[in-house]
């Protein structure tokens, strides 16, 4: 989740056009489009396998002091606690900030090609890696935290969360797990214009079920078979209905900045930050806000960092802000971190492919693409449609995806393309066995359910 700093004040908003003119802004030529990967791992300590704290000797506080003291990262403080890391000025690596539960996130730089997120995906482990190591640290990429009860699992001492903590009950079942036992991948893309916004958002909602197949790498829970692929795609389907889910209406005529806007101010506040505190406001409305009647700051009108706040706190499985997020994938080992970017870079930063993959899903219906969001979590890649399997889908996805790469052409030192970071999912689709799969069979077989196993076999 995003980490806010302060800075100088942004401009006060009045209307829904300053709204919709700030999504806007965020359209850029083909030629300065670039890739956003953002990757979660849990954390563990690697004697007994329980999860770090925050605070002591060998905990999320020592582990980011020694990123900053060996590697030069610099400290993101709230209320005087280390919360995020960031790289010195000038300096190219993104943010390291921490997930509720003290998953450790790289919320990676946007760079030009698949072959400059592999450099820095590898660079980050390199040094997470290293400092864990002397601290007895582990790091594990599944979607769901594998062994540990919500109780169990530490709380990150950052004010947004504990704002997100009181409300999730209120409005879902599955919001504390999301919030403390999930971790994702996520690819951040561009768009050119409105009518190219659309057409990629379209593709990638409907395609964010057969992704999510694809990734499928949670079936435990507490330590043991929790009867899904992904759990925590599950988890997801009943956390906040107001602020989750397809967005059947981005399939509508009039669909545009403007229609995404008028869904983002129906949907509840939770904060608003204030000389580097955040305040709850859980369950307010930002119209109120824009009218200067937000209770508690009544006469005060919201900032753009404001409208950019509260745009973090929507969660569909494709977000909007000034470029777009996939959202739809499990975390996992390193190599399927390039390979989500590989495969939604493909699909949507090349003309020709972008058109294949609308032509793919562009008859589908919103029962449709609603009965995959459903079943995929259970079933992945098995999950059927019309005729087929999701299966099936996916191998047409990930040929569409490496002929898109290909086009791309662009070549790393060793005269390979980009395409190569798709061949994990390759082996996927092909084999119809997801890492979820391969998980179940493990635990059923040479484990002999002792889940612990996934901790030494499985940690990066």
């Amino acid at each position: 989740m995003s980490t806010r700093q302060e800075g100088a004040p942004s401009p006060h908003v009045r209307s829904r056009d300053a709204l919709v003119g700030w999504l806007a802004d965020g359209c850029k030529p083909k030629s300065d489009w670039l890739i956003g990967t953002e990757h979660e791992k849990f954390v563990f300590q690697t004697d007994g396998l329980t999860p770090v704290p925050y605070e002591g000797e060998r905990s999320i506080s020592a582990l980011m002091g020694a990123l900053i003291d060996r590697f030069g990262w610099e400290p993101i403080l709230e209320n005087g606690k280390v919360i995020a890391l960031k790289r010195p000025h000038g300096e190219t690596g993104g943010t390291i900030s921490l997930e509720p539960g003290g998953q450790f996130e790289l919320s990676g730089s946007a760079v030009a090609t698949l072959h400059d997120t592999a450099k820095e995906t590898q660079e980050h482990f390199r040094e997470v890696l290293c400092v864990g190591e002397r601290l007895g640290i582990g790091f594990l990429g599944l979607g769901f935290s594998p062994k540990w009860t919500l109780a169990e699992t530490p709380h990150m001492p950052k004010d947004r969360y504990s704002i997100m903590t009181r409300y999730m009950p209120t409005v879902g079942s599955h919001g504390l797990d999301m919030m403390y036992r999930t971790a994702t991948i996520q690819t951040n893309l561009d768009f050119s214009d409105e009518a190219d916004m659309i057409k990629k958002l379209r593709v990638s909602l409907a395609l964010q079920p057969i992704a999510t197949a694809l990734f499928s790498a949670s079936p435990f829970t507490e330590g043991r078979l929790n009867g899904f692929k992904s759990m925590r795609s599950e988890v997801w389907r009943d956390v906040d209905a107001a602020r989750t889910g397809m967005l059947p209406f981005a399939f509508e005529p009039g669909m545009g900045f403007e229609r995404y806007v008028d869904y983002a101010l129906q949907v509840p506040m939770y904060f608003v930050y204030r000389s580097g505190r955040y305040i709850d406001v859980s369950g307010a409305s930002f119209n109120d806000f824009m009218a200067g009647r937000l209770r508690g700051f009544e006469g005060e009108y919201p900032t753009l960092d404001d409208w950019s706040d509260h745009l973090t706190t929507l969660f569909p499985e494709v977000r909007l802000k000034r470029f777009l997020e996939m959202r739809g994938a499990d975390g996992g080992p390193w190599q399927r971190i390039c390979a989500l970017s590989a495969l939604w870079v493909g699909l949507l930063y090349d003309a020709d492919a972008l058109e294949s993959a609308w032509s793919l899903v562009k008859d589908w219906t919103e029962e449709e693409r609603s009965a995959l969001r459903e079943e995929v979590p259970k079933q992945a890649l098995a999950t059927p449609f019309r005729t087929m399997t999701v299966r099936e889908i996916a191998r047409d996805m990930l040929g569409i995806a490496r002929r898109g790469l290909r086009r791309r052409a662009n070549i790393n030192a060793a005269s390979q393309d980009e395409t190569i970071y798709l061949d994990p999912l390759d082996e996927v689709a092909i084999t119809g066995r997801t890492l979820a799969d391969e998980l179940i069979e493990r635990f059923k077989g040479p484990w002999r359910e002792d889940i612990d196993h996934v901790f030494e076999e499985y940690a990066f």
